[in-house]
């Protein structure tokens, strides 16, 4: 069950290369952000499946800190790229 679990780390990872490629060639912003929401995405996963493996609990905690940090990401993300701050909610109407 090791082998499998390993191996579907390595798939992740693959991906996750495969989106740090695009974080360098994308044609937007938005794609950029997208490719890195998929690294966040793939990192956990990858996390998880270790944390399986070695049987950590430490793992899950990283694992939990970098979902954290990928949500705040993408509203930092909305933020940013909203007109004269329109996405921010504390802002009066």
């Amino acid at each position: 069950m090791t082998g499998v679990l390993e191996g579907a780390a390595a798939l992740l990872l693959l991906t996750v290369a495969g989106s740090l490629f695009r974080i360098h060639r994308g044609p937007g912003r938005a794609d950029r952000m997208m490719s890195a929401q998929l690294v966040g995405t793939g990192g956990i996963g990858v996390l998880l499946l270790l944390a399986g493996v070695s049987g950590e609990a430490a793992v899950l905690d990283v694992a939990l800190v970098l979902a954290l940090l990928a949500a705040l990401a993408s509203v930092a993300f909305v933020k940013a790229t909203s007109p004269d701050g329109a996405g921010d909610p504390e802002e009066p109407s």
